[in-house]
């Protein structure tokens, strides 16, 4: 016993020590000179890349001046903290009598605001980052980041978090740069983009995992606020919480071959916006491509533009295991629920969408239809293959009379569920291709494993007439939504009581596929939070009384 007793001693002994010997190293670009230690504000440096100087201990914190503007790039390479004392980047006040504001990096000139390669245990925290064109141009310089995480040399990169961050107009270009017409049908664009966060993994030995983004403001970059950016699922365990990500010119979120992501509680409006000749303009609020085990939920995808795709969130092709839940898609021009081929185990349930899919193939330069629901077999440049098991239930759909809600399911598609579903759609509805394949979107003629019951549509003439799969079992009626058009939640709380409460049938299981589904079908809780009692009511609001 006295064993333990000592080992618990010598290890709260380690912690002290290794605090005591923490530093605070502060940088004042007008007050600081690089000549200077760094460990007082009487004695600050002057410069970030005074910074890379200096090998950083466990629990040392890098603070700048509480509203100064830094001209540079703060670059941490193999710098480590521990999980009990990471390394902190802060911003404080010089004079604790002035109202906190974050410092600023305007890293024009640079690839990155913040670099961070092969460093863990970082914390970053009420910095603000701009980046707007040039004043030198570097003509080998291929994107402009607020902050980059990678590895190239570490075998593990871990525990970073990245919080309270502003990152406002990143743009690579100077003002008055015009991309070619082609540049926006191109798959992610390929030239030269100004990005909000990126996390890059091309070594496929190598780990990125438990990275948290969280209460970040993204407004006006020129291409995506926020991507990760894996190879062979090596970027796993990611949070992205409590964003707000705005006027980006590409994608507001976006992963490709990450594993175990988390997205919630996030704010993606405009994205896709072309408001700036420099930016892509074209990008769904979030979209996936060849990752698993996605959670997104409690989220509000908002006004998404682009002449293709641009949807709410979309789920790209090689994907498995995406489940978007309890969110609101509202004004996407791309549409609702789009799910590419070879995908497994999609989810769309307890949604509300409200006047997406309003893109008309032909005006104003669309290359694709928008669509409330598609099904695609567009798998790059393969043979077309749709999504096996996707899973379309207990959403509200609403859409005004402005709006012909259009529809695509591509007939390689295996196993579809759609089920307890509002279909509110108060204008026309029609079929349209899937735009990607020549052979795309059959009406479902060949489509298998069905379960298409048990919907409620506002009239008998919702749902397509040549549609070669229909509701076996329809429910026929007008749920009188509180405020029709509205963006919260409550505005889709259901008038109609009798019609919805307790109409609801339990999900079960499609036929397994070779891709084990990972998440329960059965839910608990309704968009509101409400507990679900018993038969679940149509739509995303339980009516329990």
């Amino acid at each position: 016993m006295n064993y333990k007793y000592a080992l618990i001693v010598v290890l709260l002994l380690a912690l002290f020590y290794q605090k005591a010997l923490a530093k605070d190293y502060y940088v004042h670009p007008i007050l600081g000179k690089d000549t200077n230690s760094g460990i007082s504000k009487k004695n600050a440096l002057k410069t970030l890349k005074q910074l890379e100087q200096i090998q950083f201990s466990s629990g040392d914190k890098i603070i700048l001046a509480s509203g100064e503007c830094y001209f540079g790039s703060l670059n941490l390479i193999n710098q480590k903290g521990t999980d009990k004392n990471p390394i902190v980047i802060i911003s404080e006040n010089w004079d604790t009598n002035e109202p906190k504001k974050n410092a600023i990096i305007d890293f024009k000139n640079h690839a990155n605001g913040i670099l961070l390669e092969d460093c863990s245990f970082i914390e970053i925290t009420g910095i603000t980052l701009t980046a707007n064109g040039y004043t030198q141009e570097d003509k080998n310089g291929k994107m402009r980041c607020g902050i980059l995480l990678t590895t190239k040399n570490s075998k593990r990169v871990e525990h970073i978090l990245i919080q309270n961050i502003t990152i406002q107009d990143v743009f690579y270009e100077n003002a008055g740069f015009i991309r070619g017409k082609e540049e926006v049908k191109s798959a992610n664009g390929t030239q030269k983009y100004g990005w909000g966060i990126r996390l890059i993994n091309d070594h496929p030995e190598n780990i990125i995992e438990n990275i948290t983004i969280e209460n970040c403001h993204i407004n006006s970059v020129c291409h995506t606020g926020i991507k990760l950016t894996g190879n062979n699922k090596n970027i796993i365990k990611i949070n992205i919480l409590n964003n707000k990500i705005e006027n980006t010119g590409g994608p507001g979120i976006q992963m490709s071959e990450v594993a175990a992501v988390y997205v919630a509680k996030n704010r993606v409006s405009h994205s896709g916006i072309n408001n700036d000749s420099r930016k892509w303009g074209r990008g769904s609020g979030l979209w996936t491509w060849g990752s698993s085990n996605v959670l997104i939920e409690k989220n509000e995808f908002l006004f998404a533009n682009g002449p293709g795709d641009s949807a709410g969130a979309h789920i790209d092709y090689n994907c498995d295991n995406i489940v978007l839940q309890y969110n609101i898609s509202a004004h996407n021009a791309g549409g609702f629920c789009e799910i590419l081929g070879n995908n497994y185990n999609c989810i769309y349930r307890y949604n509300i969408s409200v006047n997406d899919g309003h893109r008309i193939k032909g005006v104003d330069g669309a290359f694709q239809e928008g669509k409330v629901f598609w099904l695609s077999g567009y798998q790059g440049g393969k043979e077309p293959k749709g999504p096996v098991n996707s899973y379309f239930y207990n959403n509200t759909i609403f859409s005004d009379a402005t709006i012909e809600a259009k529809f695509a399911i591509d007939n390689t598609s295996n196993g579809i569920l759609i089920a307890n579903n509002i279909f509110c759609i108060k204008g026309l509805s029609k079929v349209v291709l899937g735009d990607q394949n020549k052979r795309d979107a059959q009406n479902g003629l060949k489509v298998e494993n069905v379960l298409f019951q048990n919907n409620l549509f506002l009239n008998e003439n919702t749902w397509p007439k040549d549609f070669k799969i229909n509701d076996t079992a329809p429910i026929v009626g007008n749920p009188f939504f509180a405020i029709e058009g509205g963006l919260k939640i409550a505005d889709y709380i259901p008038q109609n009581v009798v019609l919805i409460q307790n109409k609801g049938i339990e999900i079960l299981p499609l036929p397994e596929s070779t891709i084990k589904l990972l998440f329960d079908l059965k839910m608990e809780k309704d968009i509101l939070g409400d507990t679900i009692n018993g038969i679940p009511s149509m739509g995303a609001i339980q009516i329990n009384k």
